[in-house]
C-alpha cells in the first residue's frame, strides 16, 4: 500500500506540473504517512528523509557534471555554433537533403561540447532553424530535423545524464562516455539516410546548397578548427585516459574562455551570464538528485526490485525480451513524465534485474539515457517539443506531423543498441584492452 501511494503521488504531482525535486520529496513524505497510520512496512520518521538526501551527493563523478554545463553554456555564447554550421554546410549542403544533413552533422560534433539536449536544442537549434527558414525549408519540418538530432548531444560524451547515471549505477562514467560514441554516430547516420529518403521521395521540401569549391571547404574548416577541435579534446582524452572526465570538464571550460575571449565574442558580462545559467541548471539538478535519493532507499529497502524482477521474469527469463519490455515500459512513461524523474526512480528499480540477468550496466546505461531522450522529444510532454515550438514559432500538431517521420530511425538505433552490445562496448573494451584494463 505504501509503495502503491509513493509511485502514484509522485506520478500524480508530475503530470501536474509541480517541480521534480519537490514531486519527489512529496511522494516519499507521502509513503511515510501512509507509513505511519498504517503501521506497517519499516518504522521510520521524517528526519529519514534528510539524513539519506546527503550522502549520495558526495561523489567524485558529479563535480564533472557542472564543469560539462558551464562548458557547454560557455561554447553557446562563444561563437562556436555558427563557425561548426557552416563548415558542415561547405560538407553536407549541396546533397539531396541540403541543410537538414547540415542540422544533423552539426549536432553530431556540438555534442562533443554540451552534453544537455536542450542546450543544444535552444542554443545551435536556434541557428539551425535560422538558416534552414532563411533558405527555404518549412518551419514545421527543420523543427522536426532540429529536434531529433538534438538528443544526439547526451549520447556522445559529454553527458550531463550520463554522469547521472553512472553516480546512480556507480559504474565507470569513462567507460559509459566511450560507450556513447557509436550510438550516437549511428543515430546521425540513420537520421541522415531518413532525410536523403523523404527528398528523393519529395515527402520534404529540401533546397540544396551551391557545391563548395576546395578552397571554400578548407577556409571554413580553418575558421571552425578551434571548434573542432574542443569534442576532439574530450574524446581522446577519454580514449587514451590522459585525464578523468572530471579533469576533461575543466580544461572544456578553460579552453571555451580562451576561444571565446579570442573570438571576442565573451567578455566579462557573457562568462558572468554563462556562469549563474550554469549554476541555476546545475543546482535545480542537484536539488533533484537530493530529493530522490530517499525514493532510492524506499525502493530498495522494501524490495521492489525483486518483486519487480520476478514479474518479469514470470513473462520471460530471456534477457533481450526482458529489455524489449524494458524499453516498452520506459517508452511510455517518457511520454508522461519528466526525464530525470524517469532516471531516478528507475535506476534503482532495474538494476537489480539487469544485473541478474547478465546485461552489462554500461549497455544498459547507454539504453537507459536514449529512452529517456526519446521521450525528451515525444507527445504529450516532450520538453525539446516545445522548444522547438518556440523557436520556430509553429503549432504542436504540425511539428508532429513531421516528426512521426524521425521516430523510426531512432527507434531503428534503440533497436541495434539493445540486441548488439558489443557494439555499444566495443570502445570500452578496446581502450581497456589497450591500457590493460
Amino acid at each position: 500500500m505504501s509503495l502503491i501511494v509513493l509511485l502514484l503521488t509522485a506520478a500524480i504531482l508530475l503530470i501536474f506540473e509541480f517541480p521534480v525535486a519537490f514531486s519527489l520529496m512529496g511522494a516519499s513524505i507521502g509513503y511515510l504517512a501512509v507509513d505511519f497510520f498504517t503501521g506497517q512496512g519499516i518504522p521510520v520518521s521524517l528526519t529519514i528523509l534528510a539524513r539519506r538526501m546527503s550522502p549520495g551527493l558526495d561523489s567524485f563523478p558529479l563535480l564533472a557534471m557542472p564543469l560539462f554545463i558551464l562548458a557547454g553554456n560557455l561554447m553557446n555564447r562563444s561563437g562556436i555554433a555558427e563557425s561548426i554550421f557552416k563548415f558542415a554546410t561547405s560538407l553536407f549542403g549541396h546533397i539531396r537533403g541540403g541543410l537538414a544533413h547540415v542540422n544533423i552533422a552539426a549536432s553530431i560534433v556540438f555534442a562533443g561540447m554540451s552534453g544537455v539536449a536542450q542546450a543544444d536544442a535552444a542554443g545551435l537549434g536556434t541557428i539551425e532553424i535560422e538558416q534552414m527558414m532563411k533558405k527555404g525549408y518549412k518551419a514545421p519540418f527543420a523543427a522536426a530535423v532540429t529536434a531529433s538530432s538534438s538528443i544526439i548531444g547526451p549520447i556522445i560524451p559529454p553527458s550531463v545524464i550520463m554522469v547521472l547515471y553512472a553516480v546512480l549505477a556507480q559504474v565507470s562514467l569513462g567507460e559509459l562516455f566511450l560507450a556513447g560514441i557509436l550510438p550516437g554516430i549511428l543515430m546521425g547516420v540513420l537520421l541522415m539516410l531518413l532525410v536523403y529518403w523523404m527528398s528523393l521521395t519529395n515527402r520534404a521540401d529540401t533546397p540544396v546548397e551551391p557545391a563548395s569549391t576546395l578552397k571554400e571547404i578548407f577556409l571554413s574548416f580553418v575558421m571552425a578548427l578551434p571548434a573542432l577541435l574542443a569534442p576532439m579534446i574530450l574524446v581522446f582524452g577519454i580514449l587514451f585516459g590522459f585525464a578523468t572526465p572530471t579533469e576533461l570538464g575543466a580544461i572544456a571550460v578553460f579552453y571555451a574562455v580562451v576561444l571565446g575571449v579570442i573570438n571576442k565574442r565573451l567578455g566579462l558580462k557573457e562568462i558572468k551570464e554563462a556562469s549563474l545559467d550554469s549554476l541555476v541548471t546545475f543546482g535545480v539538478l542537484i536539488f533533484i538528485m537530493a530529493a530522490a535519493f530517499p525514493i532510492g532507499w524506499i525502493i530498495a529497502a522494501n524490495n521492489l526490485p525483486m518483486h519487480i524482477a520476478n514479474f518479469i521474469l514470470s513473462i520471460s527469463t530471456n534477457k533481450f525480451v526482458v529489455l524489449i519490455l524494458i524499453n516498452i515500459m520506459l517508452l511510455i512513461v517518457g511520454c508522461f513524465l519528466e526525464t530525470n524523474a524517469i532516471l531516478f526512480i528507475s535506476v534503482p528499480a532495474l538494476l537489480p534485474l539487469i544485473q541478474m540477468l547478465g546485461v552489462d550496466p554500461v549497455h544498459f546505461g547507454v539504453i537507459l539515457v536514449l529512452n529517456l531522450l526519446i521521450g525528451a522529444i515525444t507527445p504529450p510532454f516532450g520538453i525539446i517539443l516545445f522548444i522547438m515550438m518556440d523557436i520556430a514559432k509553429i503549432s504542436f500538431r504540425s511539428l508532429l506531423k513531421e516528426m512521426r517521420y524521425f521516430y523510426v530511425p531512432l527507434g531503428i538505433s534503440l533497436l541495434i543498441i539493445t540486441f548488439v552490445p558489443d557494439f555499444v562496448l566495443f570502445l570500452p573494451r578496446v581502450v581497456a584492452q589497450a591500457f590493460g584494463g
